[in-house]
């Protein structure tokens, strides 16, 4: 029953992100979908049979979440792992046990950083190595932060704060959490001073994480 829960609980959202200017698309790979163009055709039919599957319904909640914010948008190609979009579009995306979702910007509310993340299976404690140090560990768990929370929330900030040409943020580690009321701040702890704030929303068992600003 995750898919039906995930959608649910993620529909439940959309008002949320709407105040925030961010529209959300939702896919499911079980979808009849299709590619959009020949450039997603052409990836897609070198992927194997899952990834295809997940990859076209990447491409579908990004067309869904920039038409939930009034803007159409037919192919998205891919620069390596990256998705391309067109000018005046942008979308981050994210896919967990079979559900793709992704939010996008609205016109008018800036070109400040996206970054969305999905995890639908939670994540065992001894994962925390893996997301935080020393030095955050014991305030982010002492707040009620979940290992499975951190994650994600990391996940979305990274994909925020990574710019393809400038300086890498590194890995999970390398960012830096903490509170602020009820969402988290991330930076990078090393290169530019660069910080976004992100929401960690509950989907069943799981998270869905997006970056405010």
């Amino acid at each position: 029953m995750t898919g039906p829960v995930a959608l649910d609980a993620l529909a439940r959202s959309r008002p949320a992100l709407a105040a925030a200017g961010l529209g959300l698309g939702v896919a499911a790979v079980g979808e009849r979908l299709a590619p959009a163009g020949p450039a997603e055709a052409a990836a897609a039919g070198a992927m194997p049979p899952r990834r295809r599957r997940e990859f076209l319904a990447g491409r579908h909640a990004a067309r869904r979440a920039l038409g939930a914010v009034g803007l159409d948008c037919g192919e998205i190609p891919r620069s390596g792992r990256l998705p391309v979009f067109p000018p005046g579009r942008a979308a981050s995306i994210s896919h967990s046990a079979g559900i793709a979702v992704a939010v996008a910007r609205a016109p008018g509310r800036g070109d400040g950083p996206l970054g969305c993340d999905l995890e639908l299976r939670p994540l065992p404690p001894h994962a925390a190595r893996l997301v935080l140090r020393a030095d955050e560990e014991g305030p982010l768990r002492a707040g009620g932060w979940s290992v499975t929370a951190l994650f994600s929330a990391k996940e979305a900030a990274w994909k925020a704060l990574y710019v393809p040409g400038r300086e890498h943020p590194g890995t999970l580690r390398d960012l830096r959490a903490s509170p602020s009321g009820d969402v988290l701040r991330i930076a990078a702890r090393t290169g530019p001073a660069r910080t976004v704030r992100v929401r960690v929303v509950p989907v069943g068992a799981g998270v869905f994480s997006h970056v405010l600003d």
